[in-house]
């Protein structure tokens, strides 16, 4: 059996149908719970430390992805110059070394704050099972093998449109190493879990955005003896 062939050729189209429609009934039957179920009420020193640079990491790094897909050839032009390919490499290094900092701050206080670890989900686990796979193998593959953006933009990119444009090409991702293709198949398994969990934030409207530049209120509430009301609490959701 051809494995390159089942997981990057076949897969990819059963995880996305199962995201789509999973993601359009859980908006459809409970709209209300595309949120990051935040616990920043229960504690908020290690969340302080690690919330910047998780979300500045990795917003800035999805969006350089995202860019590469729809531009390649603007990256490898930029690449083209060596001063440029290095500027570029390193600063997506300490991208995803701030994003896996404040991943770790995540993981430690889930770990050491009772509160947060009473209210911690199955899912929760799950999810940052997979975010820590993607953002290690990510690390990993820029540190260990030279050059990613390159191979992202050359590769990972066609393979990518071949799949959008049902004519699936796994030329393109049998020849990387086993790293990059453990981290593209974390990646499928991050938008297979999209509409099962709090992955599914993600796509609210502007919502990685707002962490960077600030997120809307929500109202906390505390209720004393005999149900006497305290005034609100401003919280970040």
């Amino acid at each position: 059996m051809d494995w390159n062939s089942v997981l990057y050729g076949q897969l990819p189209y059963v995880i996305i149908t199962i995201a789509v429609v999973g993601t359009i009934a859980r908006y459809v039957t409970n709209a209300y719970s595309w949120s990051s179920q935040s616990s920043q009420f229960l504690e908020n020193k290690v969340l302080f430390f690690g919330s910047f640079p998780w979300h500045f990491g990795i917003v800035l790094v999805l969006l350089a992805h995202i860019f590469a897909i729809f531009f390649p050839s603007a990256i490898l032009s930029w690449n083209a110059v060596p001063f440029r390919l290095y500027a570029l490499e390193v600063t997506g290094l300490i991208l995803g070394l701030l994003a896996l900092f404040g991943l770790i701050m995540f993981v430690y206080r889930r770990l050491t704050d009772s509160r947060v670890r009473a209210v911690t989900s199955t899912a929760d686990v799950l999810v940052i099972i997979i975010l820590l796979v993607q953002v290690i193998s990510g690390v990993a593959t820029a540190i260990y093998f030279n050059w990613g953006s390159n191979w992202f933009a050359a590769s990972a990119v066609p393979w990518i449109w071949s799949i959008i444009t049902f004519s699936p090409d796994v030329a393109f991702i049998a020849g990387l190493p086993l790293l990059a293709k453990i981290h593209i198949f974390n990646a499928m398994l991050f938008i297979l879990l999209i509409p099962f969990s709090r992955f599914v934030h993600f796509l609210a409207i502007v919502g990685p955005i707002q962490y960077v530049f600030g997120r809307p209120y929500q109202l906390v509430r505390w209720y004393g003896p005999r149900g006497a009301r305290t005034e609100p609490i401003r919280q970040y959701k």
